[in-house]
């Protein structure tokens, strides 16, 4: 009995082992090759043009001599302001047509 009870032992202790390591096997059944394309697709999207240039000539803020002008103005008290924009009016005017819609409460007219 001895033989067997060391193997049982034996045996219990793989098993047991066994179980224990499954635990650090890692499972990618549920997941697919294209899992997170997606997710990098809405990204892609998002970004407008990730190396845009400027298409300009000169590209703005490029001047460093019309910078350093603009600084040195500005400490000096000497800033060139903008020239004045207007905007566009617009009248709306009101005709004189239609009806004068009588109710109650409304002036009696001749009679």
């Amino acid at each position: 009995m001895p033989k067997i009870a060391a193997s049982a032992v034996t045996a219990v202790t793989l098993l047991a082992a066994g179980i224990g390591l499954s635990g650090c096997v890692e499972s990618r059944l549920h997941l697919t090759d294209d899992s997170g394309v997606a997710v990098r697709q809405n990204l892609a999207t998002q970004v407008a043009d990730p190396d845009a240039r400027h298409r300009g000539l000169p590209a703005p803020g490029a001047s460093g001599l019309r910078a350093d002008a603009a600084v040195g103005r500005y400490d000096s008290g000497q800033v060139i302001q903008p020239a004045s924009t207007s905007t566009s009016t617009v009248s709306v005017g009101g005709g004189q047509g239609g009806s004068s819609g009588g109710g109650a409460g409304a002036p009696a007219g001749p009679q």
